[in-house]
């Protein structure tokens, strides 16, 4: 089974395009698991926080993948709790960077800020120089990571065709 991430900033289209690859796959989806903790929460989110919620999406993946057929989809990784660990607090837990390292993935969707910002409570950096600054940031972890990717921007068709075409690289025919 292979595995692809979308990954990159607030409000570029992430969950949707996990959706609709999956469905295109006939496999499951990996939700971002930190919009259901905070759903929850009922505060603001804390350092501590982090950890859990990494826990908690390492663990839903892995109830997906036991699901998945060819290829899962994962609507995020461990590198996005890493980012904003750092980004917030100046530092990352490392039991979260012990799980980055052991993590695998086959394929990055890195998606880009040109579709325009949706609010949403749990969003946090609706300027572009934010939103620009977070892309550069992930970018830097996909081209750091060895794994390949694919810079996915445009509209909502085009991301998905492209997001296709990059998955269909991995499969067999």
């Amino acid at each position: 089974m292979k595995k692809v991430v979308v990954i990159g900033p607030e409000s570029t289209g992430k969950s949707t395009l996990s959706a609709k690859l999956a469905a295109h796959f006939n496999t499951v989806w990996t939700p971002e698991y930190a919009r259901e903790y905070l759903d929850h929460l009922g505060r603001p989110y804390e350092k501590d926080d982090l950890l859990a919620i990494a826990e908690g999406q390492l663990q839903l993946e892995r109830e997906q993948a036991a699901r998945a057929s060819t290829v899962l989809i994962c609507d995020t990784d461990l590198y996005v709790i890493k980012v904003w660990s750092e980004h917030k607090y100046e530092d990352c837990d490392p039991r979260i960077l012990k799980e980055i390292a052991a993590q695998e993935c086959d394929h990055y969707l890195l998606t880009y800020i040109d579709l325009p910002w949706e609010e949403d409570p749990q969003r946090e950096y609706p300027d572009p120089e934010m939103r620009q600054y977070f892309y550069n940031i992930y970018k830097d972890i996909v081209i750091g990571s060895g794994v390949t990717w694919t810079d996915i921007r445009g509209s909502f068709d085009e991301r998905e065709a492209l997001a296709i075409a990059a998955v269909n690289r991995l499969l067999p025919s």
